[in-house]
């Protein structure tokens, strides 16, 4: 930042000088010199490219004067120009634009992805999941020094701003998303999440962090789908280390596991889908894709039929329920006919 702005400075000083010539060769060169001579007499002496003087100089002394103070006057800014482009090239600032440039065009061609907002330990949590399952999405966050701990976790899209924001969400393409988690620190700036998110595209999904649990009923007025509380989450996942502790492994190990990346994934079957009518046998999920069938419900239901039969019958607005990986999950959407997850973030 600091050789950006020296290199504004540069520039700036750089025009001023040389508006500093033209006014000063005009005035002083005499009636003959035009704004156009003026113009090219200060480009040559700048340049101290020695192509002599536009108009003979003998008669006006103070036109000579002002000529060798202004050639000093340009030694000393060319060297500060040249030492700010270098530093501006050296730090990394032009990389950081075109880099900034490239990802906002990247951003801007995103969707179906999700806007992860907030960047602290649960939200680094969230990237490294979405990351490993190769899920499109990009981080919103108003502190660039927590993005810049955020980055280390792999390459990310980011935009630096407040997700409160009619703006920044636009840019985020809240219209394009499929969904947006709201973990920012306080419960207060979540909420603020909730509501402009719901008023830009009240079709998104919204997933919220609750703190408080008081809080919880307000964030779901404000049109949040889910809300979740750490510390519930902590205190349920402790039990389960002291009363499951085999299940915990094997949940562990299929999450953490780096060489094969399985989920509880799912896949809702649209209107029209090939797999309407079908029964599961039929479907033949496992042969076609390796990923196993695991649950079903009902479209507009809340309970699941775990565990559906051969002759379980599948309808368009079903939600398929599957242990699966990235890949698996993305064969399964090409059969059902809906659209295709991207698998990169």
């Amino acid at each position: 930042m600091a050789s950006r702005k020296r290199l504004v400075a540069a520039l700036t000083v750089f025009l001023l000088v040389f508006v500093i010539g033209v006014a000063g060769f005009k005035i002083l060169g005499g009636p003959e010199w035009t704004i156009l001579d003026a113009m090219y007499m200060t480009v040559i002496t700048v340049a101290t490219v020695g192509y002599g003087e536009v108009h003979d100089l003998s008669a006006h002394p103070a036109a000579r004067a002002f000529g060798v103070v202004y050639v000093i006057l340009c030694l000393g800014t060319i060297a500060f120009a040249v030492s700010s482009m270098t530093a501006f090239v050296v730090e990394g600032e032009l990389r950081n634009i075109l880099g900034r440039h490239k990802m906002e065009k990247a951003i801007a061609h995103l969707g179906n992805h999700y806007i992860v907002c907030g960047s602290d330990e649960t939200a680094q949590t969230v990237v490294q999941e979405l990351l490993q399952t190769k899920k499109p999405f990009l981080v919103v966050d108003p502190s660039a020094e927590r993005m810049e701990k955020m980055k280390t976790l792999g390459e990310i899209a980011w935009i630096l701003g407040d997700p409160s924001e009619d703006d920044v969400l636009r840019k985020a393409g809240i219209g394009r998303a499929r969904g947006i988690l709201c973990l920012l620190p306080s419960d207060e700036a979540n909420l603020f999440v909730v509501v402009t998110a719901k008023s830009l595209n009240p079709a998104i999904r919204v997933v919220a962090k609750g703190i408080d649990v008081r809080s919880h009923d307000k964030m779901k007025k404000a049109g949040a789908d889910s809300v979740i509380s750490p510390a519930f989450i902590g205190g349920m996942r402790m039990v389960s280390e002291m009363v499951r502790p085999a299940t915990t492994t094997f949940l562990d190990l299929m999450l953490r596991e780096r060489g094969r990346v399985l989920r509880f994934d799912e896949v809702t079957v649209p209107p029209g889908s090939p797999l309407a009518g079908k029964t599961v046998g039929e479907a033949d999920f496992e042969s076609r894709t390796g990923a196993l069938f695991v649950a079903r419900r009902r479209g507009g239901g809340k309970d699941f039929d775990f565990n559906p039969g051969k002759n379980a019958r599948i309808e368009a607005g079903d939600v398929l329920v599957f242990i699966a990986a990235p890949e698996m999950i993305a064969g399964l959407e090409k059969i059902a006919g809906g659209p295709e997850k991207p698998v990169a973030a």
